[in-house]
């Protein structure tokens, strides 16, 4: 799956997860500014990990700030 896919789909989840406006996603888009705390995040995780078939190590979530972040560690997984 190509990078614009996972972006495509990883937008759809944090919209269904956070319920924010989609039109406030972007790769550069911070996970604070969209209000999501440490158990938002952890349910983003699982689901990323759920629709795109991979696991993401301790390190990486702690580095996941972005939504282009969680992109990269979904990219860096498969």
């Amino acid at each position: 799956m190509d990078r614009n896919a996972i972006f495509a789909k990883v937008k759809d989840l944090v919209v269904e997860t956070l319920e924010c406006d989609e039109a406030r996603i972007t790769e550069a888009t911070r996970y604070d500014e969209l209000g999501a705390d440490s158990f938002d995040l952890l349910e983003l995780v699982t689901a990323f990990e759920d629709e795109f078939g991979m696991t993401m190590d301790d390190d990486a979530l702690q580095q996941i700030e972005t939504i282009g972040d969680s992109v990269d560690a979904i990219v860096a997984a498969q």
